[in-house]
Parts: C-alpha cells; structure tokens; sequence
C-alpha cells in the first residue's frame, strides 16, 4: 500500500483491507508511522508517543472491527494502563494510570493500534490547544491558527491524516471546536452514552462526553458502537439504539423541520463568515427537502455562560487541591488555571449547587424547542480559527491577575463579591468565540460539527447541528446525506498532501 493509499482511506476501509488480507496491521502502523515522523515536529499534535507498545502488539492476533487500524487517544480521561493521563499538566504527566479506561479498553477489544496519545490544554479547560507543558498544536491548514481545543491534537493529527480517527472528549465543545477548525466530523455524544469510568463516576458533572473526530460519518458511526455502552459501577445509563450507529447512519433521515440561529446567546459578535456558513448550510437542507425556519431555545445566553464558568470554578479548585494531596504545588499549574481555581475555593457550596439547578432550566427551554422542532442548527464557532496569539492573556492583564494571586487578595475580593463583574467579563471574553456549543454539554443532549464550509482564506468553519437526548442516529442519518451531498473527504490541508 502507498503513503498516498493510506491517507486516503478511512478506518472503515482499512479495517477491511486487513479482514480481506490486503494488509497488515503492520504494514499500515509503519505506514501512520511515517506521516507522524514526517509531520508531528511541525503540528505537535502527539504529546506522548506509545510506539514500542504498538510495535508489540501488531505482533500479535487482533481481532474486531477496527483491527489492524492506528489509532491516537486524547491525553485526558482516556487512561491507558502504565502511561501517565498527563490533561496537559507537567504535575498529572508524573503520575502513570493504574488501568485502562473503559474507552481504551473497548478500543483495544476492538483490535486498535494505539500508538500515542495526543496533546490537550492544561486539564482540558480551553478552546485552543497550547499546554505550556508540551508546547502549542498548530493547525495543518494553517500552521498559524489554532486547530482548536481541547482535543486539538487528536484533529490536528486526524486533518494531517496521520491516522483516519482519534480519541477525543467534549466538555464544552472540545469535539466539535477542534472539528470544526480543523474540516473533520465530530459527534458528541448523549450524557451517559459512552462510559469515562472506572477512574471517575462522571466527568463535569455529566456535563462531558466521550467520541471521536473523523474524516468521515460512518467511521463515528462505527466509533461510537465500539465505544457506547456502561462501565460497571456506573453512576448513570441510557438505554441503547435499537440498531447498531454504523446502520442507523444509512438510512434516510426522512424530511426534518430544523429551527436555526445564528445570534450569539452570548450577544457577542458573529463573524461574516459563520454566518454565511449557516445560510450555506439552510439552503442545502431545503434543497434536499427538508424544512427550515428562524427559531432558537428561549434560554438566558448569559445565565447559561455564568453556569459554565461556575463549573469551570469548582471543578479546577477540587483538581488542584486533589493535586495538593499528591505532593504537587499550584505555582507547577498555568497561571489561568490557578486563577480558576482561586475563583472556585472563594465560592460557597451554595452557590456552586445554585448554580448547578440552573441548568434544568436550560433543559426544560430546549425540550419545549424540540416539541416543535427536530434538530437545532448554529454556527459551530462564532469565528474562523484564530490565531494563537488572539487566545494568549494579555500581558499586563496577566501580571495584575499574577499579582493578586501572590498577594491572596483574589479569593478575599471574589468572596467579598467585589470580583462579579470580573467573573461576568469572564464569562462573555472566555465565550466570544465559542459561544454557541455548551448549551449541549450542560443538558447533556448530543450535538455535532460538519465540516460543510471553508472560508475565503482555506479555512474550514463547520456548522453544528444539536438534537435531543438520544437522537445520535439521526444526527449521524444527516450528516451522512450531507456527506454524500457535498463531500469533503478529498479536501485536504498542502501540508497533508507534500507529506505523501
């Protein structure tokens, strides 16, 4: 097989390929391999390489239906049994995992070569990809812009087509961002429909989720029948598809009535270009019959951003202070993470358990639009990948917040409440460009970014389409008529193509 074969073959094929004996799982781990040789020192897409554990075990029997076929997890959540689950973090890179999370051990049951594990930002908190710990990932249709985050290494390495489909995991987009940077598909699943366990109960509060990126509808499809499904000791199931994804996803959606919006809940601007990506997107749903109108969920945008930050708060806090206990000290953490982290130590129980209550109103306003609607479209960013520099802390913002860390006055003002106004400009400045994908993580409901548009300067810039609990099959039913109406697993970034 070719370099150029390999790249353009998605695992379905090349599972196949190695059922019919047409190749060898290490034929194709030499032939992902060479493309990561070539081309992870300018993407930095993998953070922690695993080869000689993939050169062991493409020496022995593998079976499934993903035998045979390379593959690359996130570096968060997914353990994998004596490596470290590093969440971007030089503290958590220290410590290895005692076994394999549910995730990999369905991928390993499912014969998958695992050879590394990709790069996130520190403890998977940002929409960029730029861990201080293992350096920047860039994008590869433009090594300038992010490729998004957290699972910017997983869709960097998939767009460069290193390997067809990677690990990945949303908990406020962190599928769908990097999927929409980088012109891949990226379904989030439903709460509770893939397991995170036996590390952890839920992560988020529920409010995340495991899955894939890819280059193509049925290779999520078939990701998501490996990897669906309870650990035991599982706080939380769903009942399962009546049929496997991989067939849900061949049949027909039917004629659908689709609500759209393209105002940001957040009431920040929206860029040209996402706009024009929606209304793209609206008239080739009409043209392929189905109906579309101008609707949206009646829920407070900002109440919503505020709920958001107020997870990020709590949940930083107890993940340092379970660092603490591990000998660690918070000035080993990024700057921003400690600052949340002094935000969520400053904040009552109360008011973390306020704020939580808040998000069955968020699920209610999005139940009655799906009384009437069957799926809810939007831009999947408010704007084409930025640069790397757009995502840094501006440098005299920084020294002051560095300054009101060393002294202790940001957690006596923020529980003096003189900090409010800081946490709204928060709320809305961390949102600007993302402000449209976390109304799916906090009701739990699934949600997913097709790669449909490109901007004028080679960028792609998906569109997001969100369903309710339990409807992956029929987001998966669309995207592939989508697919198949205007495909884009031949578009590839100049990088990925004078590699082969």
């Amino acid at each position: 097989m070719s370099p150029q074969e390999y790249s353009s073959m998605d695992a379905t094929d090349l599972a196949r390929l190695i059922r019919e004996q047409h190749a060898t799982p290490k034929e194709l781990l030499d032939l992902a391999l060479a493309r990561y040789h070539r081309l992870n020192p300018q993407l930095n897409a993998v953070c922690q390489p695993m080869i000689d554990i993939a050169r062991k075990r493409v020496g022995e029997p593998l079976a499934g239906p993903l035998a045979g076929v390379p593959f690359l997890i996130k570096d968060a959540i997914q353990d994998y049994a004596g490596m470290p689950t590093g969440n971007g973090s030089t503290v958590f890179s220290r410590i290895p995992a005692r076994r394999h999370s549910h995730i990999v051990q369905r991928l390993l049951d499912a014969g998958a070569v695992i050879f590394g594990k990709t790069n996130t930002p520190e403890l998977a908190l940002k929409g960029v990809t730029d861990p201080e710990a293992f350096g920047r990932t860039v994008n590869p249709w433009n090594t300038a812009h992010t490729p998004g985050g957290s699972s910017g290494g997983s869709a960097a390495a998939v767009a460069a087509g290193i390997v067809p489909m990677a690990g990945a995991n949303d908990g406020g987009g962190s599928i769908r961002i990097p999927a929409a940077c980088c012109g891949l598909f990226g379904l989030r699943p439903t709460r509770g429909r893939v397991s995170v366990g036996p590390a952890a109960a839920e992560i988020w509060e529920g409010a995340s989720s495991d899955g894939v990126v890819s280059r193509s509808v049925r290779d999520s499809a078939l990701a998501l029948d490996v990897l669906a499904g309870p650990n035991v000791g599982d706080p939380f199931q769903i009942a399962g598809a009546q049929d496997s994804f991989v067939n849900l996803a061949q049949r027909e959606p039917g004629t659908l009535r689709i609500g759209f919006s393209t105002r940001s809940p957040v009431d920040t601007p929206v860029h040209p270009e996402a706009i024009k990506a929606v209304e793209e997107t609206v008239a080739l749903l009409q043209s392929l019959g189905h109906e579309v109108v101008e609707a949206e969920p009646d829920y407070d945008g900002q109440a919503l951003a505020r709920s958001y930050l107020m997870l990020y708060f709590g949940q930083v806090a107890a993940t340092l202070d379970e660092a603490r206990t591990m000998g660690a000290r918070d000035e080993e953490f990024e700057l921003l993470t400690r600052v949340l982290a002094a935000f969520g130590r400053s904040m009552s129980s109360a008011r973390y358990v306020a704020s939580h209550r808040q998000w069955n109103s968020f699920s209610q306003a999005l139940g009655q639009f799906y009384q009437q609607h069957d799926l809810f479209l939007t831009p999947t960013l408010a704007h084409p990948p930025i640069r790397h520099e757009q995502a840094q802390i501006p440098t005299r913002q920084a020294k002051l917040l560095h300054n009101m860390l060393r002294s202790g006055a940001l957690p006596t003002l923020s529980r003096w409440g003189m900090l409010d106004n800081m946490v709204n400009d928060m709320a809305r400045k961390n949102l600007t460009y993302v402000p449209f994908t976390q109304l799916a993580n906090l009701t739990g409901t699934p949600a997913m970014s097709v790669p449909l548009y490109w901007t004028e300067k080679g960028l792609p810039l998906g569109v997001q389409f969100c369903g309710p609990v339990g409807s992956e099959g029929r987001l998966l039913q669309l995207a592939s008529q989508l697919e198949q109406a205007r495909p884009w697993k031949d578009r590839w970034p100049a990088m990925a193509t004078e590699a082969e």
